[in-house]
């Protein structure tokens, strides 16, 4: 284990790790350079560091001076660690769409927090870069750090991000998967790998809503719309973006972000931001294509413990209507069909076709499990409960074993929705257990029901 004089003394030298589960097996390995490990939890550590000691260097900043910043967090935590060990004061200036845990983290760091709007354009002067400046000049003693146009930036990660993925793969990378949000990380790290090797393939991830898309397919600056991932794409241009060095461009939607963000965490154990699940969704994509004996590297820029209240949220997604079915576990849809009914409904094989129907009928359901002391025996329909007394009235009194059909299938209650749609195509139901104990009953219209609410 490595000793260290402070937190600034681990930042950099991140560990790669291969994506196993959600890569194709038939494709290029997949690895991931996990900056979610650096202490401030992101990658931004990397240029918070580098930014305030050339401004120390360059005598920008003076003792007791103050770093002002606009950033949707990350960067501001990175400096936030990086003013409290040095002894700066921070104020930060976010947009309105970071998530809560962000706001708090940064607060507890010590540092002055402004929120400003999200859906304004970049020069209005409620945009956080215009408000950022404006606390700048009335600040005294106050530097920006400017990671938008600072070019500390974008060299951070050509003397650090870059060759360490280099020396991680033993120089045999095929292909890098990013995103552009400042422009410096994939600036730094495309310049140093293509320097290294001409022939290496770097590939951006971008949100709908964000211009940089358009401006590297056409050249021209649109106008951006509001999207809810955090941390990746603009509405403006960055200064440290060298969008040359970037061969390729993708956009991805914030269902398909926050989906592949919670796969990550459910499949690969690692719990990262709405923006490494846009990097991850092309960077599989990506790999998919390529030969085995090839190999593509990502990144896990934050962790996902600062979105827990948003895309790790299920009544978030659901109250965004980005809620899918992959997403779903059986609990939470026990839990979303409501109180109406106790989570299962069940009667006794030897109890007679008389009671089974009258709970039907007072429940207004049309099935049951047959249980005996927490033992799955077998169903009844009130269709063939009816048929039968049609046939003979005696039926009433008989036991509901001779009735009984085959048993509805079991499945535990952390699968998901998708998981039970095929055994909903061969059943009417499923029994929902934990510890192997029976704790739900859901039907094919408890799936509809929720699929139609989306």
């Amino acid at each position: 284990m490595r000793k260290a004089e402070s937190a600034l003394d681990l930042i950099g030298n991140t560990p790669m790790i291969r994506i196993n589960k959600l890569a194709d097996p038939n494709g290029a390995q997949l690895w991931v350079k996990m900056e979610h490990m650096n202490p401030g939890h992101s990658v931004k550590d990397r240029i918070a560091l580098r930014i305030v000691e050339d401004y120390e260097k360059d005598g920008t900043l003076q003792p007791g001076g103050t770093i002002v910043e606009a950033t949707s967090g990350n960067t501001g935590m990175g400096l936030a660690i990086v003013c409290a060990i040095k002894g700066y004061g921070a104020i930060f200036i976010m947009p309105d769409k970071v998530s809560d845990e962000k706001r708090r983290l940064l607060r507890a760091m010590g540092s002055e927090v402004i929120m400003c709007p999200t859906a304004v354009a970049a020069d209005h002067p409620d945009s956080y870069y215009s408000v950022a400046e404006r606390i700048t000049r009335e600040t005294a003693g106050a530097v920006l750090a400017n990671q938008y146009y600072n070019p500390s930036n974008t060299q951070t990660h050509y003397d650090t991000t870059g060759p360490e993925i280099w020396e991680q793969t033993e120089g045999k990378i095929d292909v890098f998967v990013g995103s552009m949000g400042t422009g410096g990380t994939i600036t730094g790290i495309s310049k140093f790998l293509k320097e290294k090797n001409p022939e290496i393939k770097v590939w951006a991830a971008d949100p709908f809503g964000s211009i940089l898309k358009a401006y590297k397919d056409t050249g021209k600056i649109t106008t951006g719309h509001t999207y809810l991932v955090e941390g990746i794409g603009e509405d403006i241009v960055p200064g440290n973006l060298d969008i040359d060095l970037v061969d390729e461009v993708v956009n991805i939607n914030d269902e398909d972000s926050f989906y592949w963000s919670r796969q990550l965490a459910r499949k690969e154990g690692i719990m990262a931001g709405g923006s490494a699940g846009t990097i991850i969704k092309v960077a599989v994509a990506v790999a998919a294509d390529m030969r085995p004996d090839q190999l593509v590297v990502s990144m896990i820029p934050d962790t996902g413990e600062r979105y827990l209240s948003k895309h790790f949220s299920d009544e978030w997604l659901q109250e965004k209507g980005m809620m899918r079915r992959e997403m779903v576990t059986l609990r939470r849809l026990i839990q979303l069909k409501g109180d109406q009914l106790p989570a299962v409904i069940s009667v006794g094989p030897e109890e007679p076709v008389r009671t089974a129907l009258s709970i039907m009928r007072d429940n207004n359901i049309s099935q049951l499990p047959v249980l005996r002391n927490e033992k799955n025996l077998g169903s009844v329909r009130e269709s063939s409960l009816l048929a039968g007394v049609l046939d003979d009235s005696s039926f009433m009194d008989r036991p509901v074993s001779d009735a009984m059909e085959s048993a509805y299938p079991t499945i535990h209650e952390t699968d998901t929705v998708t998981t039970c749609i095929p055994l909903l195509r061969k059943h009417q139901a499923v029994l929902v257990t934990k510890d192997e104990m029976i704790v739900g009953f859901i039907t094919r219209h408890d799936v509809i029901n929720f699929s139609e609410g989306q």
